[in-house]
């Protein structure tokens, strides 16, 4: 199963350069995983979006109410994040051996976790995923 993470939900949802190779991945994938996570960061990507004038707020509502109704139609795989991934996200940090910041570092551990190939467009969350073990999929 593939978890998306925010860069490659926000291109599903918003038109940017990579979003018809990432339409054309989901579509492939079946139902594809996300985190309670993804769900918090997309409003705030979306909002962020709207605050800097790239989007309307209509705009903005309307993005955020089609992302909710897909979620209440289980057109994605919802994981929660528990306390295994807290503390893994933690250790991971507490190496000093990768520039993890904390909410990439839940991200992975739910991948991790959950045994889900991590689909990404940030290249270093790809990398710092590599190193840890978790298979990626470089959008």
């Amino acid at each position: 199963m593939i978890y998306l993470d925010t860069s490659v939900l926000m291109a599903l949802y918003i038109q940017e350069p990579k979003s018809d190779i990432v339409q054309e991945f989901v579509r492939g994938i079946g139902k594809p995983a996300l985190s309670s996570l993804t769900e918090v960061e997309f409003a705030s990507a979306v909002s962020r979006r709207t605050r800097m004038g790239e989007l309307s707020q209509d705009d903005g509502f309307r993005v955020i109410s089609q992302f909710q109704f897909h979620l209440n139609d289980h057109m994605f795989t919802l994981y929660p994040i528990m306390q295994k991934e807290f503390e893994l996200a933690r250790e991971w940090i507490g190496r000093l051996s990768t520039p993890l910041r904390t909410l990439d570092a839940l991200h992975l551990a739910v991948a991790f976790a959950n045994h889900l190939t991590l689909a990404t467009a940030d290249r270093h969350l790809a990398e710092s995923a590599k190193r840890l073990g978790i298979t990626v999929e470089g959008i």
